[in-house]
């Protein structure tokens, strides 16, 4: 069990999470008795308060210490917005990692922690694991793009769900698509700009920013459900606010420009347009991949916590065996969902 697992109280107040993810709760804190409530409660004893991603903290009659979760970077075979099985979440004790207004457990490793070469030559075989099996988020995506001969050089820009927190707590100079790629055009104007609709968006579980729909006429090819792994292949740079893209990219050796405020931007590896003062330190990859992928998410499968190295395997074992095909009840289980959630 990590060591900050077992650091924690004895008694964990889950609030207001959703019942699905009750079972992956229990599987993160083995040996801590979880209380999931609704409202004020009274717990024997010293006790932490869990939150999921930016929920206000309650107006308890005693102050509690306050824990947050959020999904994890190598998450699953299948998007976070159906609901799909996850195999991590993160754990942060000071803020969350998208949310630049203040530090996070995250940015206190990579400004202040220090990485030993055996944590390097670790990040070094994960990140080739992950590159060597196609490892991504959400792991989507069935079609197939071919980059134009002859080669011209060529920008990803990914598209965001613009009603996320990530926007507005990671991204205080720009916080719309439309607007970034009209600013990357502007820069690049002979480049050959792919524009790629955020998959919730494309699944019509999450609603088109504004503007949105106006995308193609400032991109050359607007893309969906091509697998981001191996469109990243194909790519010379990748342009965002504060997508994931970015730190995928990253992995891959792929120049990135950031024009929001991501955990990956800051520390010497990013073009940053909107660069966040604090973060001074000059950091490595893999510094950054032990930080990001070791030591910051909980992975866990289906007896309880497992390494990050197991959850890639894992994440690997999956993806083959989906090959990229949509089930047959995908369709008719999104309507039920749209309707619940309130996007058509």
């Amino acid at each position: 069990m990590p060591e900050r697992i077992q650091a924690l109280p004895d008694d964990l107040l889950v609030w207001r999470f959703p019942r699905w993810k009750w079972r992956f709760l229990r599987r993160c804190f083995p040996g801590k008795r979880l209380h999931f409530v609704e409202q004020e409660k009274s717990l024997p004893g010293p006790a932490a308060l869990l939150l999921w991603g930016s929920c206000p903290v309650p107006d308890l009659q005693v102050p509690l210490p306050v824990l947050r979760m959020e999904d994890g970077f190598l998450r699953s075979v299948g998007l976070g917005a159906e609901l799909t099985r996850p195999l991590s979440w993160v754990l942060d004790s000071r803020g969350m990692y998208y949310d630049a207004r203040s530090p996070s457990d995250l940015e206190w490793l990579l400004a202040d922690g220090e990485f030993s070469p055996e944590d390097c030559a670790r990040a070094q075989r994960l990140r080739e694991e992950i590159l060597r099996h196609g490892i991504s988020k959400y792991n989507v995506g069935a079609k197939t793009w071919q980059r134009p001969s002859p080669a011209q050089r060529v920008i990803l820009v990914p598209g965001q769900v613009e009603s996320d927190a990530a926007l507005a707590h990671g991204s205080p100079c720009l916080r719309s698509n439309l607007g970034l790629l009209r600013q990357v055009r502007a820069a690049n104007p002979q480049a050959l700009l792919i524009y790629k609709a955020h998959p919730d968006v494309v699944a019509r579980l999450r609603a088109l920013g504004q503007g949105e729909a106006q995308a193609r006429e400032y991109c050359d090819v607007w893309l969906e459900d091509v697998p981001m792994e191996r469109l990243l292949e194909q790519v010379d740079e990748v342009h965002t606010l504060t997508s994931l893209t970015g730190f995928e990219a990253l992995l891959r050796g792929k120049p990135v420009h950031c024009y929001g405020q991501p955990f990956y931007s800051g520390w010497g590896l990013t073009v940053d347009h909107c660069p966040l003062a604090r973060r001074t330190r000059r950091r490595s990859l893999d510094e950054l991949v032990a930080a990001a992928l070791i030591h910051y998410p909980l992975y866990f499968g289906p007896r309880g916590l497992i390494t990050a190295e197991d959850a890639v395997a894992l994440l690997a074992h999956w993806k083959e065996r989906s090959q990229g095909r949509k089930p047959w009840w995908q369709e008719p289980y999104r309507a039920i969902l749209r309707c619940v959630i309130g996007v058509r």
